[in-house]
């Protein structure tokens, strides 16, 4: 030990030592961040790593060798060899690959026992080959055990080495299995120079090929920092850009990275999009992948939708936002672009769905409606007429509530099909409008003896399909009909009127066709007594409120109540909202029932707790009042219930006859601090773009959904659209006419945030704030329908 420390004092230049530890130091943090990449990598990249880490390694003992050799201080001119010189750093780069590799091989202590031999022995190959390269005037000796010595006690070091760069984590391990590594270095490089004994002889010729030893300094200190500073650099640079791609990669968007209209990158989910690979990708102008008008047009935060030709040549459809960048040195534009392709799968479905019948997949009312405007518009010029059928199933009742609601969805499958059948797919339109009552449009056919040939064919085929004497099962149908333009010229006054003819039809003995005629004006009369009653009936106190719990669906807790409208008539009893609202609505009183309904139920709302909200239904009819804000606004202030309780329930049909002046008041109402929510969800076509024009507090599933869900997978797969299509929005989900706890069950399951129906309560007068038990007792035993304000 002494002997060393005397050799380092006594006969090297100590500044050079230091330099020569330093670029030993340098040599050694490059190997293990290069070894410590490689653990980050497999395959190829990983053998790359390696191979670098070895280089980096070789370089800097040889580095470390020859800068501690022109410290040594001999007394007499040395110069090098160049083929041993080469030849040196050549052992140096295999021995330290070859301990790389080893010590990759696992993870145990043989690998490291192996790994640290062969670097030990590598570094005094290099050793020993440098010290027979130098061509100086005199004899070298040995003290072999000193050799010896040296070789062990560097292989330790090198063992310790690799264990510590395995078993200590981050950069503490990297830098103390640097300096491990320095040590090894170092202890085995000076303890095998204090081994040797030069002996002069001035007779001993030196080679004309020898290195002079200045020429030498600088070669190895230049390059040697050169070839290893680069080393680092490349770790930090390639875990840089290797990350910032990875992270590309993750994106769910396409990235097309443009320069000088030219495309230069994009990252691997724009290829999944487009189909095509970077190569073929890489050259091309934008516009060969996108519309070029909307590659003009789109610009900034602004999304575009355009067309994207794939490598098949089949356009998709995409969103595309840009945004500038520094890539590589230079300007760039980068396109981000957003495959829209399930979205619109998703979307046409929720439409498809919102437009048809879940179980029988006919059209429902909604595009009923729809179809008959076409079919009145196109009728009136072509000049031709129209027949419109409603039909009602005769029985279907009893066998519902008889053999259950699985056996009644299978009729209703088998009647759809029937009349499926029976119509002219070409040119009718078959549709359900909801339980079993269906509708059909029959264009095209001279009347009334087209309207006649189908009731009869359609009578033929359920008296063939629907035998009561060998099906219990069985139903029979009523049919009414009404014909434009001689029974009607709108879709109201024909759907009223063939409605009409279905209760003369059911009336005079069912399983018959009944047209309609003048005869049936008596139903009208009485429709109008209606409505003069209800003009009436808010002075004559016929009308009153009855509220129903909405129960938040974890905690089971009442957060608030929907005012429920009913009608006492002095002469028909009490008459079913279903009945009344409709009438009130086309004769207009509804605009003061609703002001009624409204201030009654704030002023009962004012009484309760501040945490309990109250739900109010607002008709279509009272948008088209302009001062319906001023109304709410006045009776909020008259009435001193906070905003944020009063919850306006509206349904889709508000926001069609008059779309910018509803949403107008809508934003107002929000401002104020009332909530409103989008009742009767999923009803009608324009749900989607009806939550992107405002944002509303709450959903409300439609009941005809809820309905399903025991028996109906499609049902159910539609309220778990709904509530997470709320949850992704932000806004809470009502689920109405839960009448089971199998429903409940579900609709909890899924997510929803309240829950609402017979099951949980049924309407009060007197609501019960805190919402007792015996509540919950009673809704198991009312009705199965709620009726709306």
């Amino acid at each position: 030990m002494f002997a060393v420390l005397a050799c380092i004092r006594n006969d090297h230049d100590w500044r050079l030592v230091l330099s020569a530890a330093g670029v030993c130091m340098i040599g050694c943090l490059a190997t293990m961040l290069l070894l410590s990449r490689a653990q980050e990598c497999a395959g190829w990249q990983r053998r790359s790593w390696l191979a670098a880490a070895a280089v980096a390694c070789g370089v800097g003992i040889w580095s470390t060798h020859f800068i501690a050799i022109l410290a040594y201080r001999g007394g007499f001119p040395i110069s090098y060899g160049l083929s041993l010189t080469f030849l040196s750093v050549v052992f140096a780069i295999a021995g330290a690959g070859g301990a790389i590799a080893a010590d990759s091989l696992g993870k145990g202590l043989s690998s490291h026992a192996m790994g640290g031999l062969l670097m030990a022995l590598g570094v005094a190959l290099m050793h020993f080959t440098g010290m027979r390269a130098i061509e100086a005037p005199a004899n070298f000796s040995y003290d072999f055990l000193r050799v010896a010595a040296a070789f062990v006690i560097g292989a330790l070091f090198c063992i310790l080495a690799f264990a510590t760069f395995h078993k200590v984590s981050g950069w503490r391990g990297i830098i103390l299995a640097s300096l491990s590594l320095l040590l090894a270095i170092c202890i085995l490089h000076f303890t095998a120079m204090s081994s040797v004994t030069l002996v002069p002889d001035p007779e001993r010729q030196v080679a004309g090929t020898a290195i002079d030893r200045g020429i030498l300094a600088g070669i190895v200190i230049v390059s040697s920092t050169v070839l290893i500073l680069l080393a680092l650099g490349a770790v930090f640079v390639e875990r840089h850009l290797t990350d910032l791609r990875g992270l590309a990669n993750a994106s769910l968007e396409g990235l097309l990275i443009v320069r000088d209209g030219r495309i230069i990158d994009a990252n691997e989910r724009f290829l999944a999009i487009s189909g095509c690979s970077l190569s073929h990708v890489i050259g091309k102008a934008p516009s060969a992948l996108l519309s070029a008008d909307c590659i003009a047009r789109v610009e900034g935060d602004a999304l575009v939708e355009t067309l994207l030709t794939t490598r098949e040549g089949s356009p998709i459809s995409v969103e595309i936002a840009t945004r500038k960048i520094t890539y590589r040195g230079h300007e760039c534009r980068v396109f981000v672009v957003r495959d829209l392709t399930e979205r619109r799968k998703a979307q046409e479905m929720i439409e498809h769905l919102a437009l048809h019948d879940m179980l029988t997949d006919l059209p429902n009312r909604t595009l009923f409606a729809r179809r008959m405007g076409q079919a009145l518009q196109a009728a009136m010029v072509r000049n031709e007429a129209v027949a419109v059928f409603y039909l009602d199933l005769d029985r279907f009742k009893a066998v519902n509530d008889i053999f259950g609601h699985a056996e009644g969805d299978r009729i209703l499958k088998k009647v759809a099909q029937i009349l499926h059948y029976a119509a002219d797919d070409r040119s009718d339109t078959v549709a359900r409008l909801g339980g079993d009552e269906f509708a059909i449009i029959q264009c095209g056919k001279d009347q009334p003896g087209g309207a006649r040939r189908l009731s009869e064919e359609i009578l033929k085929r359920f008296a063939a399909e629907m035998d009561v004497s060998r099906d219990p099962t069985a139903v029979g149908v009523s049919m009414g009909i009404a014909l434009y333009p001689l029974d009607g010229s709108t879709p109201e006054q024909l759907c009223a009127n063939a409605d009409t003819a279905l209760y003369r039809a059911k009336h005079d003995g069912r399983g018959s066709a009944c047209f309609f005629d003048s005869d049936m004006d008596q139903t009208i009369r009485s429709r109008r007594q209606l409505e003069a009653d209800l003009r009436q009936a808010i002075f004559r106190n016929q009308f009153h409120l009855s509220y129903q719990p909405i129960l938040d669906a974890r905690s089971g807790n009442t957060s608030g109540y929907e005012a429920l409208l009913r009608w006492s008539h002095p002469t028909c009893g009490m008459i079913e909202p279903e009945v009344f609202i409709p009438i009130a609505e086309e004769g207009g009183s509804i605009i003061k029932i609703g002001e009624w309904v409204l201030e009654q139920a704030c002023t009962e709302a004012a009484r309760w707790r501040q945490d309990m909200s109250i739900a109010v239904n607002v008709s279509p009819v009272q948008f088209l009042l302009p001062t319906l804000y001023d109304q709410v606004e006045r009776i909020l202030a008259k009435t001193g219930l906070d905003p944020a309780r009063l919850e306006l329930e509206i349904t889709e049909s508000a926001l069609i006859r008059d779309r910018g002046a509803v949403l107008s008041i809508l934003w107002r109402l929000h401002k104020l601090g009332v909530r409103v929510v989008m009742d009767d969800f999923g009803t009608g076509y324009s749900s989607l773009s009806n939550l992107r024009a405002f944002p509303f507090d709450k959903i409300k599933i439609d009941r005809s959904f809820t309905g399903a869900l025991e028996h109906d997978p499609a049902a159910r797969s539609i309220v778990r659209a709904i509530i997470g299509l709320g949850h992704s929005l932000d806004m809470s989900v009502v689920t109405e006419g839960v009448e089971t706890e199998t429903q409940r069950r579900i609709v909890v399951e899924e997510g929803s945030a309240q829950i609402q129906g017979f099951l949980l309560g049924k309407p009060d007068i007197e609501p019960s704030i805190r919402f007792p038990a015996r509540s919950r007792r009673r809704g198991l035993q009312g009705g199965s329908r709620r009726t709306v304000a």
